[in-house]
């Protein structure tokens, strides 16, 4: 018996995990990014420098802007937090 033939010609594409828990995109559609440095040596930094890492800053470079669109092209789809279990649907 022959194999049954896909209806849809699309392809899904795989999102990089990496790119999508390291941006994400605000409601106005700007990629933003979250800074590096805060998993460790933290005691010696001021309370000041802690509190600014936890600030996200808008990627200004175009090209790290497609790059990352590239390689999470469903960013838009996901919420605040990409890795919730609920897989952004509400109960």
């Amino acid at each position: 018996m022959p194999r049954k033939t896909k209806t849809s010609g699309k392809y899904k594409l795989k999102t990089h995990k990496a790119t999508a828990k390291r941006f994400r995109l605000t409601g106005s559609g700007k990629l933003v990014r979250t800074k590096g440095n805060k998993s460790h040596l933290r005691r010696k930094r001021s309370a000041r420098a802690k509190a600014l890492l936890a600030e996200m800053l808008p990627v200004e470079t175009r090209g790290l802007a497609q790059r990352a669109r590239r390689l999470a092209p469903y960013l838009d789809r996901y919420k605040a937090n990409p890795n919730a279990k609920s897989g952004g649907k509400s109960k």
